[in-house]
Protein backbone atom coordinates (compact mmCIF):
# COMPACT_ATOMS: atom_id res chain seq x y z
CA UNK A 1 0.00 0.00 0.00
CA UNK A 2 1.15 3.52 -0.67
CA UNK A 3 1.52 6.04 1.47
CA UNK A 4 -1.44 8.75 1.52
CA UNK A 5 -0.69 12.35 2.27
CA UNK A 6 -3.44 13.78 5.01
CA UNK A 7 -5.03 16.50 6.74
CA UNK A 8 -6.43 16.81 10.57
CA UNK A 9 -9.29 19.11 10.86
CA UNK A 10 -10.43 19.67 14.09
CA UNK A 11 -7.23 19.01 15.11
CA UNK A 12 -6.99 21.12 18.45
CA UNK A 13 -10.54 18.82 19.72
CA UNK A 14 -10.19 16.01 22.00
CA UNK A 15 -11.03 13.78 19.00
CA UNK A 16 -8.28 15.64 16.68
CA UNK A 17 -5.55 15.07 19.37
CA UNK A 18 -7.01 11.55 19.45
CA UNK A 19 -6.68 11.38 15.44
CA UNK A 20 -2.65 12.96 15.77
CA UNK A 21 -1.67 10.06 18.06
CA UNK A 22 -3.63 7.30 16.59
CA UNK A 23 -1.95 8.64 12.96
CA UNK A 24 1.78 9.38 14.05
CA UNK A 25 3.21 5.91 12.82
CA UNK A 26 0.84 4.78 10.65
CA UNK A 27 1.98 2.39 7.79
CA UNK A 28 -0.60 3.59 5.27
CA UNK A 29 -0.90 7.58 6.43
CA UNK A 30 1.39 10.12 6.59
CA UNK A 31 -0.30 13.73 8.64
CA UNK A 32 1.32 16.78 7.10
CA UNK A 33 -1.17 19.29 7.79
CA UNK A 34 -3.29 20.56 10.60
CA UNK A 35 -6.53 22.64 10.62
CA UNK A 36 -8.47 23.91 13.44
CA UNK A 37 -10.60 27.23 14.41
CA UNK A 38 -9.40 31.06 13.30
CA UNK A 39 -7.56 31.20 16.89
CA UNK A 40 -5.40 28.68 16.06
CA UNK A 41 -4.33 29.80 12.57
CA UNK A 42 -0.73 30.35 12.49
CA UNK A 43 0.40 28.93 15.82
CA UNK A 44 2.10 25.73 16.02
CA UNK A 45 0.33 22.86 16.81
CA UNK A 46 2.80 22.42 19.93
CA UNK A 47 1.54 26.03 21.05
CA UNK A 48 -2.25 25.80 19.53
CA UNK A 49 -3.15 22.87 21.93
CA UNK A 50 -0.24 23.69 25.08
CA UNK A 51 -3.43 24.61 27.51
CA UNK A 52 -5.57 21.68 26.76
CA UNK A 53 -3.87 18.81 25.50
CA UNK A 54 -5.74 15.71 26.91
CA UNK A 55 -4.21 12.47 25.76
CA UNK A 56 -2.60 10.43 28.00
CA UNK A 57 0.71 10.52 26.02
CA UNK A 58 2.24 13.45 24.74
CA UNK A 59 2.13 15.56 21.20
CA UNK A 60 3.37 14.01 18.26
CA UNK A 61 7.08 14.58 17.91
CA UNK A 62 6.29 15.00 13.78
CA UNK A 63 3.29 17.58 14.47
CA UNK A 64 4.59 19.65 16.71
CA UNK A 65 5.86 22.33 14.75
CA UNK A 66 3.44 22.07 12.06
CA UNK A 67 1.71 25.50 11.22
CA UNK A 68 -2.34 25.13 12.30
CA UNK A 69 -4.51 25.85 8.79
CA UNK A 70 -8.16 28.02 9.64
CA UNK A 71 -9.79 25.19 8.77
CA UNK A 72 -12.64 26.89 6.77
CA UNK A 73 -10.94 30.12 5.48
CA UNK A 74 -7.86 27.82 4.64
CA UNK A 75 -9.22 24.98 2.24
CA UNK A 76 -7.53 25.58 -0.90
CA UNK A 77 -4.17 25.30 0.39
CA UNK A 78 -5.03 22.48 3.05
CA UNK A 79 -6.74 20.82 -0.04
CA UNK A 80 -3.56 21.01 -2.20
CA UNK A 81 -1.47 18.80 0.04
CA UNK A 82 -3.11 16.15 0.92
CA UNK A 83 -4.98 12.99 -0.25
CA UNK A 84 -7.71 13.01 2.00
CA UNK A 85 -8.93 14.50 5.70
CA UNK A 86 -10.00 13.46 8.71
CA UNK A 87 -12.94 15.64 10.18
CA UNK A 88 -13.63 16.38 13.91
CA UNK A 89 -14.75 19.98 14.50
CA UNK A 90 -16.86 21.63 17.15
CA UNK A 91 -19.30 23.43 15.21
CA UNK A 92 -22.74 24.30 14.31
CA UNK A 93 -24.65 21.72 11.93
CA UNK A 94 -25.34 23.51 9.16
CA UNK A 95 -21.58 25.28 9.73
CA UNK A 96 -20.25 21.42 9.12
CA UNK A 97 -22.60 20.33 6.30
CA UNK A 98 -21.19 23.18 4.43
CA UNK A 99 -17.47 22.59 5.55
CA UNK A 100 -17.17 18.90 5.24
CA UNK A 101 -19.17 19.32 1.24
CA UNK A 102 -16.92 22.52 0.36
CA UNK A 103 -13.69 19.50 1.19
CA UNK A 104 -15.51 17.47 -1.40
CA UNK A 105 -15.98 19.55 -3.54
CA UNK A 106 -12.00 20.33 -3.80
CA UNK A 107 -11.86 16.94 -4.70
CA UNK A 108 -10.56 15.94 -1.20
CA UNK A 109 -12.27 13.08 0.65
CA UNK A 110 -13.33 13.74 3.86
CA UNK A 111 -13.67 11.07 6.58
CA UNK A 112 -15.58 12.87 9.22
CA UNK A 113 -16.51 12.03 12.77
CA UNK A 114 -19.26 14.62 12.68
CA UNK A 115 -22.98 13.92 12.79
CA UNK A 116 -23.76 16.47 10.34
CA UNK A 117 -24.04 14.52 7.14
CA UNK A 118 -25.08 11.17 8.88
CA UNK A 119 -28.24 11.56 7.81
CA UNK A 120 -27.69 11.40 3.79
CA UNK A 121 -28.51 8.02 1.67
CA UNK A 122 -25.71 8.29 -0.37
CA UNK A 123 -23.26 8.88 2.67
CA UNK A 124 -22.39 6.07 4.10
CA UNK A 125 -21.83 5.59 7.73
CA UNK A 126 -19.39 2.81 7.83
CA UNK A 127 -18.54 0.05 10.77
CA UNK A 128 -15.82 -1.59 8.63
CA UNK A 129 -16.56 -4.74 10.19
CA UNK A 130 -20.65 -4.65 10.01
CA UNK A 131 -21.52 -2.45 6.81
CA UNK A 132 -18.24 -2.24 4.44
CA UNK A 133 -20.78 -2.68 1.16
CA UNK A 134 -22.10 0.89 2.28
CA UNK A 135 -19.21 2.11 0.03
CA UNK A 136 -21.19 1.62 -2.90
CA UNK A 137 -23.08 4.50 -2.38
CA UNK A 138 -20.69 6.49 -2.51
CA UNK A 139 -20.40 6.97 -6.71
CA UNK A 140 -24.23 8.03 -6.01
CA UNK A 141 -22.98 10.93 -3.57
CA UNK A 142 -20.10 12.00 -6.39
CA UNK A 143 -22.61 12.51 -9.04
CA UNK A 144 -24.56 14.78 -6.34
CA UNK A 145 -21.71 16.97 -5.43
CA UNK A 146 -20.38 17.08 -9.25
CA UNK A 147 -16.81 15.80 -7.97
CA UNK A 148 -14.43 13.03 -9.14
CA UNK A 149 -12.60 12.23 -6.09
CA UNK A 150 -14.33 14.11 -3.92
CA UNK A 151 -16.70 11.90 -1.03
CA UNK A 152 -17.53 11.90 1.86
CA UNK A 153 -17.92 9.12 4.36
CA UNK A 154 -18.79 9.42 8.09
CA UNK A 155 -18.15 7.27 11.46
CA UNK A 156 -21.33 6.43 13.81
CA UNK A 157 -22.30 7.89 17.25
CA UNK A 158 -20.06 6.70 19.71
CA UNK A 159 -23.18 5.75 22.33
CA UNK A 160 -23.40 2.88 19.74
CA UNK A 161 -20.30 1.60 19.07
CA UNK A 162 -20.46 -0.86 22.36
CA UNK A 163 -24.22 -2.84 21.58
CA UNK A 164 -24.36 -2.59 17.64
CA UNK A 165 -21.47 -4.95 16.95
CA UNK A 166 -22.62 -7.09 19.39
CA UNK A 167 -26.15 -7.89 17.92
CA UNK A 168 -24.87 -7.30 14.51
CA UNK A 169 -23.99 -10.86 14.02
CA UNK A 170 -26.87 -12.18 15.74
CA UNK A 171 -29.29 -10.50 13.17
CA UNK A 172 -29.28 -12.94 10.47
CA UNK A 173 -29.71 -16.15 11.59
CA UNK A 174 -31.79 -15.37 15.20
CA UNK A 175 -33.69 -11.84 14.16
CA UNK A 176 -33.92 -9.68 16.60
CA UNK A 177 -36.97 -8.14 17.18
CA UNK A 178 -36.51 -5.48 20.00
CA UNK A 179 -33.40 -4.15 22.31
CA UNK A 180 -33.28 -1.77 25.00
CA UNK A 181 -30.44 -0.33 25.89
CA UNK A 182 -29.11 1.77 28.88
CA UNK A 183 -25.22 3.77 28.10
CA UNK A 184 -23.15 5.18 30.32
CA UNK A 185 -20.91 7.48 28.55
CA UNK A 186 -17.17 8.62 29.25
CA UNK A 187 -16.38 12.32 29.80
CA UNK A 188 -14.29 12.03 26.65
CA UNK A 189 -17.57 12.13 24.85
CA UNK A 190 -17.85 15.88 25.39
CA UNK A 191 -14.50 16.96 24.89
CA UNK A 192 -13.61 17.04 28.64
CA UNK A 193 -11.44 16.01 31.37
CA UNK A 194 -11.66 16.22 34.93
CA UNK A 195 -9.47 19.28 35.31
CA UNK A 196 -12.29 21.23 32.63
CA UNK A 197 -15.27 19.83 34.22
CA UNK A 198 -14.86 18.80 38.16
CA UNK A 199 -18.71 19.17 38.44
CA UNK A 200 -18.24 15.04 36.95
CA UNK A 201 -16.72 13.98 39.86
CA UNK A 202 -19.08 12.31 42.00
CA UNK A 203 -21.94 12.51 39.85
CA UNK A 204 -23.88 11.40 37.08
CA UNK A 205 -26.05 13.14 34.72
CA UNK A 206 -29.05 11.37 33.12
CA UNK A 207 -29.13 14.02 29.76
CA UNK A 208 -26.91 13.99 26.91
CA UNK A 209 -28.33 16.20 24.07
CA UNK A 210 -29.22 14.61 20.92
CA UNK A 211 -27.77 11.13 22.17
CA UNK A 212 -30.90 8.97 22.39
CA UNK A 213 -32.15 10.06 19.22
CA UNK A 214 -28.94 9.16 17.74
CA UNK A 215 -28.43 5.44 19.44
CA UNK A 216 -31.69 4.54 18.30
CA UNK A 217 -31.66 5.80 14.65
CA UNK A 218 -28.04 4.96 13.50
CA UNK A 219 -28.49 1.26 13.89
CA UNK A 220 -31.18 1.45 11.61
CA UNK A 221 -28.90 3.27 8.83
CA UNK A 222 -25.92 0.62 9.45
CA UNK A 223 -28.59 -1.89 9.38
CA UNK A 224 -29.48 -0.77 6.39
CA UNK A 225 -29.27 -2.35 2.25
CA UNK A 226 -27.44 -0.65 -0.72
CA UNK A 227 -30.99 0.14 -3.26
CA UNK A 228 -30.25 1.75 -6.96
CA UNK A 229 -27.24 3.68 -5.08
CA UNK A 230 -28.53 4.62 -1.91
CA UNK A 231 -28.63 3.28 1.78
CA UNK A 232 -32.38 2.29 2.46
CA UNK A 233 -32.39 2.17 6.35
CA UNK A 234 -33.17 -0.84 8.19
CA UNK A 235 -37.00 -0.81 9.99
CA UNK A 236 -36.06 -3.39 12.42
CA UNK A 237 -35.89 -3.86 15.24
CA UNK A 238 -37.22 -1.98 17.59
CA UNK A 239 -34.63 -0.15 19.69
CA UNK A 240 -34.99 2.17 23.23
CA UNK A 241 -32.17 4.25 24.77
CA UNK A 242 -31.80 5.85 27.70
CA UNK A 243 -27.74 7.63 27.64
CA UNK A 244 -26.32 8.88 30.81
CA UNK A 245 -22.89 10.93 31.54
CA UNK A 246 -21.22 9.22 34.12
CA UNK A 247 -17.85 10.08 35.74
CA UNK A 248 -15.06 7.75 33.67
CA UNK A 249 -12.44 9.34 31.43
CA UNK A 250 -12.63 7.23 28.43
CA UNK A 251 -15.08 4.50 27.97
CA UNK A 252 -18.70 3.88 27.53
CA UNK A 253 -20.38 1.10 28.73
CA UNK A 254 -24.12 -0.64 27.67
CA UNK A 255 -26.37 -2.52 29.64
CA UNK A 256 -28.05 -4.06 26.66
CA UNK A 257 -31.72 -6.07 26.93
CA UNK A 258 -32.81 -8.38 23.49
CA UNK A 259 -34.93 -10.66 22.04
CA UNK A 260 -35.21 -12.39 18.89
CA UNK A 261 -37.76 -14.21 16.69
CA UNK A 262 -35.73 -17.49 16.89
CA UNK A 263 -34.44 -17.83 20.71
CA UNK A 264 -30.56 -19.14 20.31
CA UNK A 265 -29.04 -20.43 23.36
CA UNK A 266 -26.27 -18.94 25.36
CA UNK A 267 -23.81 -21.03 23.90
CA UNK A 268 -24.48 -20.57 20.29
CA UNK A 269 -25.00 -17.10 21.07
CA UNK A 270 -20.89 -16.89 22.42
CA UNK A 271 -19.91 -19.46 19.85
CA UNK A 272 -21.17 -16.54 16.86
CA UNK A 273 -19.65 -13.80 19.20
CA UNK A 274 -15.68 -15.33 19.04
CA UNK A 275 -16.20 -16.25 15.95
CA UNK A 276 -17.31 -13.14 13.88
CA UNK A 277 -14.76 -11.01 11.88
CA UNK A 278 -15.21 -9.01 8.92
CA UNK A 279 -13.56 -7.27 6.17
CA UNK A 280 -11.07 -5.50 8.09
CA UNK A 281 -9.59 -8.47 10.03
CA UNK A 282 -10.08 -10.93 6.15
CA UNK A 283 -7.81 -7.57 4.69
CA UNK A 284 -5.67 -7.26 8.14
CA UNK A 285 -6.33 -3.58 7.85
CA UNK A 286 -3.35 -2.06 10.58
CA UNK A 287 -5.51 -0.99 12.73
CA UNK A 288 -8.10 -3.99 12.64
CA UNK A 289 -8.59 -5.74 16.13
CA UNK A 290 -7.29 -9.58 15.32
CA UNK A 291 -10.47 -10.33 17.74
CA UNK A 292 -13.12 -7.85 17.28
CA UNK A 293 -15.75 -9.26 20.17
CA UNK A 294 -14.28 -10.57 23.85
CA UNK A 295 -16.48 -12.28 25.71
CA UNK A 296 -15.20 -11.75 29.61
CA UNK A 297 -16.66 -14.90 32.11
CA UNK A 298 -15.82 -13.21 35.02
CA UNK A 299 -19.09 -11.33 37.02
CA UNK A 300 -17.26 -7.95 37.16
CA UNK A 301 -16.02 -7.39 33.61
CA UNK A 302 -15.95 -5.67 31.09
CA UNK A 303 -14.69 -2.58 33.35
CA UNK A 304 -13.84 0.37 31.93
CA UNK A 305 -10.86 1.32 33.35
CA UNK A 306 -9.22 -2.59 33.05
CA UNK A 307 -10.91 -2.99 29.10
CA UNK A 308 -11.22 0.03 27.32
CA UNK A 309 -7.62 -0.26 25.34
CA UNK A 310 -7.92 -3.88 24.83
CA UNK A 311 -6.72 -4.33 21.06
CA UNK A 312 -5.18 -1.01 21.32
CA UNK A 313 -9.17 0.45 22.07
CA UNK A 314 -10.61 -0.98 18.90
CA UNK A 315 -12.03 -4.16 20.26
CA UNK A 316 -15.69 -4.91 22.21
CA UNK A 317 -15.55 -6.34 25.66
CA UNK A 318 -18.73 -8.05 26.29
CA UNK A 319 -20.07 -9.78 29.18
CA UNK A 320 -22.21 -10.70 32.02
CA UNK A 321 -24.94 -13.08 29.31
CA UNK A 322 -27.82 -14.30 30.58
CA UNK A 323 -31.41 -14.80 30.71
CA UNK A 324 -33.54 -12.32 31.65
CA UNK A 325 -37.60 -12.25 32.78
CA UNK A 326 -38.72 -9.49 30.51
CA UNK A 327 -36.50 -9.84 27.31
CA UNK A 328 -34.73 -13.06 26.01
CA UNK A 329 -31.35 -12.10 26.97
CA UNK A 330 -29.34 -9.68 28.76
CA UNK A 331 -25.67 -8.55 28.80
CA UNK A 332 -22.92 -5.58 29.26
CA UNK A 333 -20.90 -4.29 26.59
CA UNK A 334 -18.17 -1.77 26.50
CA UNK A 335 -16.08 0.16 23.92
CA UNK A 336 -13.08 2.79 23.84
CA UNK A 337 -15.63 5.98 22.86
CA UNK A 338 -12.67 8.18 21.84
CA UNK A 339 -10.48 5.04 19.73
CA UNK A 340 -13.40 2.78 18.17
CA UNK A 341 -15.84 5.07 18.50
CA UNK A 342 -14.60 8.15 17.27
CA UNK A 343 -10.60 8.42 15.94
CA UNK A 344 -9.41 4.86 15.60
CA UNK A 345 -12.84 3.76 13.61
CA UNK A 346 -12.49 6.59 11.47
CA UNK A 347 -8.79 5.81 10.73
CA UNK A 348 -10.37 1.85 10.48
CA UNK A 349 -12.64 3.06 7.69
CA UNK A 350 -10.07 5.07 5.95
CA UNK A 351 -7.70 2.07 6.09
CA UNK A 352 -11.07 -0.04 4.54
CA UNK A 353 -11.42 3.11 1.65
CA UNK A 354 -7.67 3.08 0.79
CA UNK A 355 -7.53 -0.93 0.46
CA UNK A 356 -10.44 0.07 -1.57
CA UNK A 357 -9.54 2.28 -3.77
CA UNK A 358 -10.90 5.03 -3.11
CA UNK A 359 -8.20 7.25 -2.66
CA UNK A 360 -6.25 6.28 -5.76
Amino acid sequence: MKQFKVGIIGATGMVGQRFSILLENHPWFKVVTLAASPRSKGKTYEAAVSDKWAMPVGIPESMKNLVVYDATADIKEITEQVDFVFCAVDMKKDEIKALEEAYAKAECPVISNNSANRGYSDIPMIVPEINPDHTDVIETQKKRLGTKRGFIAVKSNCSLQSYVPALSPLMEEYKVTKCLACTYQAISGAGKTFKSWPEMIDNVIPFIGGEEEKSELEPMKIWGKVVDGHIVNATTPAITTQCLRVPVQDGHTAAVFVSFEKKPTKEEILKIWKEFKGVPQDLDLPSAPKQFLNYFEEDNRPQAKLDRDLENGMAVSIGRLREDSQYDYKFVCLSHNTIRGAAGGGVLMAELLAAKGFFD
